[in-house]
């Protein structure tokens, strides 16, 4: 059984079951919830998971029976499949409840949690937690494994699946022709994000970097990736916006994309790693709402939220975080890196060097190690 809850987790649930599928061909089966790439796989889910892209304490309150039923669907869809093990992927809350659910419902079953809570950053209690609720953690992070592993939860490092992956393939110059772009033509690569919430306040300032930026440089083209999980959410958005911008789908287009980009405006997430591998500068922004904002400010413990720049220590990539999320801010960040091809240079030689401190090796196939750990705990 395979559980994930949102875009990122999608991919890392198809990951892991193309990997176990070339070790055990027609010997197994899968149950899960996911979203198309797990599907694909094999991975028929009883809802869309779209309703549990939930962001913020307080949004996650009003959302909570939304998700209690969905957690109750995923107990029983565990119930009548009776899975030999159950991987768990990202999303803290509701795998969380996931997990709770089905030690209840069969305490023998074997639970891995693929992908840790940020205990480094925020809450540590949540390391005792999970060591309560399953078996064994699957982490991305090298740091991660003494945090959990003091509370007595077994551990094993599979690496971060978008350090290592392979983005050879990108080609800038597809990406231009599709969009009619000639080789000096400066382009702004906008990702809103993944969640509904993420596009809904990140929408207007996002909108309003973009008409300031347009004003300055009138052959600037706006680029904009669209994931299937958030396309019905997200086109009708980008289609009010005062500089339409080309949108592409897939993921190849999406890879093509931030290879040909002067520079982007990402929403923070796991994006801005992605960015950082293909070369490309960036600007980061990030709201949630007023209240959530309120508590984060006193849990949270690091100086930044991207990663690269939590492990340079630095802003790397400058972020621009709730109040400072402005079009003006942003505009003014973004037309300093259009205007400043040294700059540009400066910061993705800077990401190259952040990347290699987290762990960057494109030799390391982390849904392969993740595979051999959940047999390894299948076995035992």
């Amino acid at each position: 059984m395979l559980v994930a809850a949102e875009a990122s987790g999608d991919i890392l649930g198809a990951e892991l079951a193309a990997a176990l599928r070339r070790r055990l061909g027609g010997r197994v089966r899968f149950v899960g919830v996911g979203g198309v790439r797990m599907a694909a796989e094999g991975v028929t889910s009883p809802f869309d998971i779209a309703e549990l892209s939930i962001l913020g304490i307080f949004e996650g309150v009003r959302a909570y029976p939304r998700v209690k039923r969905r957690v109750r669907d995923t107990v029983a869809l565990a119930a009548r499949e009776r899975p030999d093990i159950a991987v768990l992927i990202d999303s803290w809350g509701f795998t969380l409840r996931v997990a709770q659910g089905l030690r209840r419902l069969r305490r023998t079953l074997p639970l891995v949690k693929y992908v840790g809570p940020q205990v480094w950053a925020s809450r540590p209690g949540r390391a005792r937690v999970l060591a309560r609720s399953v078996d064994h953690l699957l982490t991305i992070h090298g740091f991660d494994a003494p945090w959990f592993e003091r509370e007595g939860l077994a551990t094993t490092f599979v690496g971060n699946s978008t350090l290592a992956r392979d983005v050879s393939s990108a080609d800038p110059q597809r990406l231009r022709r599709h969009i009619g772009a000639d080789d000096d033509t400066p382009i702004l690569l906008v990702l809103p994000g993944s969640r509904p919430s993420e596009i809904a306040r990140l929408g207007p300032p996002f909108e309003d970097t973009v008409a300031r930026l347009k004003g300055r440089y009138p052959d600037l083209r706006v680029v904009v990736p669209v994931a299937p999980t958030v396309a019905q959410a997200l086109k009708p958005v980008l289609a009010t916006w005062r500089v339409p911008p080309d949108v592409v789908e897939g993921d190849a287009p999406k890879l093509d994309a931030m290879a040909a980009a002067t520079v982007a405006l990402a929403c923070s997430g796991s994006v801005t790693t992605e960015l950082a591998l293909l070369g490309c500068p960036m600007v980061v922004a990030y709201r949630v709402g007023p209240l959530t904002y309120q508590v984060l400010k006193r849990l949270v413990t690091t100086r930044f939220i991207t990663l690269f720049n939590i492990a340079a220590d630095e802003a790397v990539a400058p972020e621009f975080i709730q109040q400072d999320c402005t079009g003006e801010r942003l505009a003014s960040a973004l037309a300093e890196r259009l205007a400043n091809p040294r700059l540009r240079r400066r910061q993705v030689q800077a990401q190259f060097e952040a990347l290699d401190a987290m762990g960057r090796d494109p030799t390391l196939v982390p849904a392969e190690r993740a595979a051999d750990a959940a047999l390894n705990l299948l076995q035992r």
